[in-house]
């Protein structure tokens, strides 16, 4: 079992930036792959970013692409996720989700533990 916390969601106007963390617990963190998904209203759950469990690949979706950062610190059990040059469209809640086994994924369903996400409100 892993459980997973994020933190450092809120409200930031277009253009700015933000830092979520995404705590995790339970399962030996550094050997599993991890993603961050966001969910809005009207749309279905998004991929926006993935990392090995070293942290040495790390694969993005294509709108974020430039934008937003992941990275991971194994020895703290935490995964990041920076955001930079902030949009409107990027409000959503912000959720990690953890691998039981296997390499980076982009699809949701690929991921067994999730945990209850944060909410981003980029104002124009």
């Amino acid at each position: 079992q892993v459980q997973l916390v994020e933190s450092g969601g809120g409200l930031v106007q277009a253009g700015g930036s933000l830092r979520l963390s995404c705590a995790a617990s339970g399962q030996t963190f550094s050997s599993v792959a991890m993603g961050w998904f966001r969910h809005s209203p009207g749309k279905e759950r998004e991929f926006v970013a993935t990392i090995s469990w070293s942290g040495s690949s790390t694969g993005y979706a294509g709108s974020v692409k430039g934008r937003f950062t992941i990275s991971r610190d194994n020895a703290e059990n935490t995964v990041y996720l920076q955001m930079n040059s902030l949009k409107p469209e990027d409000t959503a809640v912000y959720s990690c989700a953890a691998r039981n086994r296997g390499g980076m994924r982009s699809d949701a369903i690929a991921y067994d533990y999730w945990g209850q996400g944060t909410q981003v409100t980029v104002s124009s």
